[in-house]
């Protein structure tokens, strides 16, 4: 049975026995604390942890699933993967433990025929919590499974929450026996590579306390409503059903690790070592592939991080097996086809995948190149002070500036015979991560805990957001808090967050900045309004400082926005969609929003694309933008089920997660997108769009700036100022400009060529007199002498080498000089074949020299360069070098 059908027969049974059908929530996690969703379940925690009311008593969802925590491990063994495809079914407060069993086992059981899964109920063992008796007895008496094939076991393996405070409750997990080839038998307690869990039935019946682990923590009593939370394992199934050894061998990722055999001629199953590497790479390229599917794209942080480092994962392990071109659009190309059975947008969104997956391809195959020289680099100078050990922020720095996953580097240093230092790599790597997400967090929250928002909407409930249709109006205050917690009251002064019942402030979302303005209580108190988040879906907060009198919860207040300011987002916002449709237009579907900002008067907007757009697009672009202002093109916005504005080819963000119901802004004839934010009512209120330019804001992503209405005229008017005074200066018209600068450009060029031809032969003329002012140390003919400030390091080389040439081949000879250049000491050292054969190397010597000047250097035992931070210490670096030369002569 294939894993699409597995897919569908899932959904058919829990549809057809009063179960809501939820799609896959994006990879993208919709939850501060997470980047990519880990389990089945993580869409629907607001749900459990009653933030949001459920869309109904049943659901059933095949969710969508990554987990990077063991990479180092996938392809080493069989079991671990990075990502999964979780099956499950829930019920908020309906049928709990007898009816989850029921249907469980009626599922796996029924024959395929029948639309079951067709298991053999003998091979099915049932692991159940310690002191769970009723479900024991609902295993043994309701459905008949034999005594003997029920397990217990503890709170480590058959009990489950969120690792925080809040619902929990016991599990019971369905194993399915593989047979004695597996291993010993006795149950899933015993051997659990035989025994291998496919279902695990969740039992949220308690709410825990804080603690740590999973087994130490309180069970602070029973929930007002009991729900059910399971998940199975789609590709273990597929295992099982597919009769095959191991996930890798399953549909879904046999055909990747076929395509890369393929591509390499090297077979699966020859040897161990290349197993692992065709595996490796079939798991993260279809992991990358359904990623990219979901809007990640490659990039140094958060989940753009987890993409670039599983994209070159794969690609190293490509180039072990022995590829050497460019592989990644075959592989993604597998992935598609197969993969697209089940998520049927990875075909329509081929084009823009593949082109995001071979960007990133391209830019590795670049930085393994430069990054592989400054590994070289680190590796020679760690060598050199007796280490055995690469220092954590040299891993960190070819992370950070070249890409370098750490277990590259570590794979790299090992076949240099180094270890590396991970934990201090993973430290720097932590205090980055932790940097931005505390900047996020505090952007969102204020530092205040998530907790005082919840108890605002579970007493007052959701925001009414007013302000599609208004600007101000009554309102009454039903949450404060001051410095992050609840407060009845706040003085003048206070820097304060409020909560209304209702608002026609917009909350920042959607690429648009938040509103700004006054609310006025009705006692005379005033709080100016800075800044509107919404940390827990559905409440608009608030945040300002109160400039008179006291604010309390429950006063009756008056909201107001700053009008000017959201007029001009609103502008902004209008153009960023027009911007997008342009772009599509001149670029294709794989132009997709990557992401946006709209502020007062200007906007940022990011989207995918391989290559820098040429300047003549970008005029094409912004012609179009404007003749679409000039069309007075009304625009209006409509609610819609997503089905429905799917079907209109309303455009949506990636990255963003929509419910049933959406919002869709059309403008005209021209654009259609699916928007929460606010508009103008017609094109005309634009005036005048200015695209500022477009840049790389990573791999295969650009962004365009612009400014719109009044900011658009003046940056013209500004810029019309300064050609006025370029014509002024060289004395021609506008359009003569680009050739007569073009021309001064090039006579200055011609003359900064001559002063460096003269600095150089000045330089060289010196090569002579160094040569004859040769030092005899111990029998080495040693030169050392510094050369004007400003000398460049291939001026520098080069008179080192010809001063080594003029000394007699027979007479060992060791050339040292020195340069000042920007305020930094630069040396280089040469050596000829006769001191070398005295031990005297190049590189030994330059580190010598380069360490007194307070930096490294390296090279080869002939030649080597070096530098420093301290100019002053010319003349100790050149005693050091004396040293070294007479201690090894």
């Amino acid at each position: 049975m294939e894993s699409a059908e597995i897919r569908r027969r899932w959904l058919s049974f829990f549809e057809e026995r009063g179960h809501t059908v939820v799609p896959s929530a994006s990879l993208i996690a919709d939850d501060p604390t997470l980047l990519l969703v880990p389990a089945g379940m993580v869409p629907f925690k607001p749900y459990f942890l009653g933030e949001v009311k459920p869309p109904a008593p049943r659901v059933t969802s095949v969710q969508k699933c990554v987990r990077t925590p063991d990479i180092e491990e996938v392809g080493k063994t069989t079991r671990h993967g990075t990502f999964f495809q979780m099956c499950g079914n829930f019920s908020f407060g309906d049928y709990f433990k007898e009816g989850a069993i029921k249907l469980a086992w009626e599922l796996l059981t029924s024959p395929q025929d029948k639309g079951g899964y067709g298991l053999e109920p003998e091979k099915l063992w049932i692991t159940v919590y310690l002191d769970d008796d009723e479900a024991e007895q609902i295993w043994r008496d309701v459905i008949g499974v034999p005594a003997e094939r029920i397990q217990r076991l503890g709170k480590k393996d058959n009990f489950w929450s969120m690792g925080v405070p809040g619902p929990c409750g016991p599990c019971s997990e369905i194993n399915y026996d593989r047979g004695p080839e597996f291993g010993e038998e006795g149950g899933p307690a015993v051997n659990d590579e035989r025994y291998v869990e496919i279902w695990n039935l969740v039992f949220m019946q308690y709410e825990r306390g804080a603690g740590d682990g999973k087994e130490d923590f309180p069970i602070l009593g029973d929930l007002p409503s009991k729900n059910i939370d399971t998940g199975l394992g789609l590709e273990r199934l597929a295992m099982i059903l597919q009769g095959v050894q191991n996930m890798y061998e399953t549909d879904t990722l046999r055909v990747v690790m076929d395509k890369a055999t393929e591509l390499t001629g090297v077979r699966y199953g020859a040897e161990h070592g290349s197993d692992v590497s065709l595996r490796v790479v079939a798991d993260h390229i279809r992991t990358s592939t359904m990623l990219i599917g979901d809007g990640v794209t490659p990039g140094n942080e958060g989940r753009g991080y987890v993409l670039r480092r599983i994209m070159r994962r794969a690609i190293r392990n490509m180039r072990l097996l022995g590829a050497t071109g460019p592989v990644v659009k075959d592989l993604v190309g597998v992935v598609i086809d197969t993969m697209g059975q089940q998520y049927p947008e990875l075909v329509t969104d081929r084009g823009r995948i593949e082109t995001v997956a071979l960007a990133e391809e391209a830019a590795f195959l670049k930085a393994l190149k430069g990054g592989t020289n400054i590994l070289d680099t680190a590796v020679t100078e760690t060598r050199a002070a007796g280490g055995t050990v690469l220092s954590g922020d040299k891993a960190f720095l070819l992370h950070d500036t070249w890409g370098f996953p750490i277990d590259l580097t570590l794979e790299m240093a090992a076949e240099q015979g180094l270890s590396v230092d991970e934990d201090g790599f993973r430290r720097l790597m932590k205090e980055q991560r932790e940097r931005a997400k505390a900047d996020a967090k505090a952007k969102k929250t204020g530092h205040a805990d998530l907790s005082a928002y919840r108890e605002v909407a579970d007493t007052a409930g959701t925001t009414e957001f007013t302000g599609y249709g208004s600007t101000e109006g009554e309102s009454t205050v039903v949450g404060l808090l001051v410095d992050g917690v609840s407060s009845p009251a706040a003085s003048e002064g206070d820097e304060v967050e409020v909560v209304l019942d209702r608002t026609p402030f917009y909350a920042e979302g959607g690429g648009q900045l938040a509103d700004q303005g006054r609310i006025r209580l009705d006692s005379g108190a005033v709080i100016e309004v800075r800044d509107v988040q919404q940390p827990v879906p559905g409440v608009s907060v608030h945040k300002g400082v109160v400039q008179v009198g006291e604010v309390t919860v429950g006063a009756y207040a008056y909201a107001a926005i700053d009008v000017r300011r959201r007029r001009a987002i609103a502008r902004a916002h209008s153009a960023t969609h027009l911007t997008h449709q342009a772009l599509r237009d001149a670029l294709g579907p794989t132009a997709a929003q990557a992401g946006s900002e709209n502020s007062p008067g200007r906007f940022r907007f990011d989207f995918g694309s391989p290559n820098a757009v040429p300047g003549t697009v970008l005029t094409d672009v912004e012609q179009k933008i404007n003749e679409v202002l000039s069309r007075e093109l009304d625009v209006h916005a409509e609610v819609m089920s997503i089905d429905e504005a799917k079907k209109q080819g309303a455009i949506a963000e990636f990255g963003e997660k929509y419910g049933e119901r959406v919002r869709v802004v059309t403008i005209g004839d021209f654009s259609k997108e699916l928007c929460g934010g606010t508009h103008v009512h017609n094109t005309a209120q634009l005036g005048l769009v200015k695209l500022l330019g477009e840049s790389s804001i990573g791999s295969g992503v650009r962004r365009v700036e612009a400014l719109v209405g009044v900011d658009a005229y003046n940056f013209l008017a500004k810029e019309h100022t300064v050609v006025a005074q370029l014509q002024e200066l060289v004395k021609g018209r506008s359009e003569e400009l680009p050739e007569k600068i073009a021309a001064m450009l090039g006579k200055l060029k011609d003359a900064e060529k001559e002063i460096e031809k003269f600095r150089a032969e000045k330089v060289l003329g010196a090569a002579a007199g160094l040569a004859e002012g040769a030092k005899d140390v111990r029998g080495v003919a040693l030169v050392t002498g510094t050369v004007p400030d400003g000398t460049g390091a291939d001026d520098l080389r080069k008179l080192v080498l010809d001063v080594r040439g003029r000394i007699p081949g027979d007479r060992p000879a060791v050339v040292a000089v020195f340069a000042v250049t920007n305020g930094r000491p630069l040396t280089v050292v040469a050596t000829n074949e006769a001191a070398r054969e005295r031990g005297l190397k190049a590189g030994d010597l330059v580190r010598t020299a380069a360490g007194a000047l307070g930096g490294g250097g390296g090279g080869k035992p002939d030649v080597a360069q070096g530098g420093g931070q301290n100019p002053e210490a010319v003349t100790d670096a050149i005693a050091a070098v004396e040293r070294l030369v007479a201690e090894k002569a």
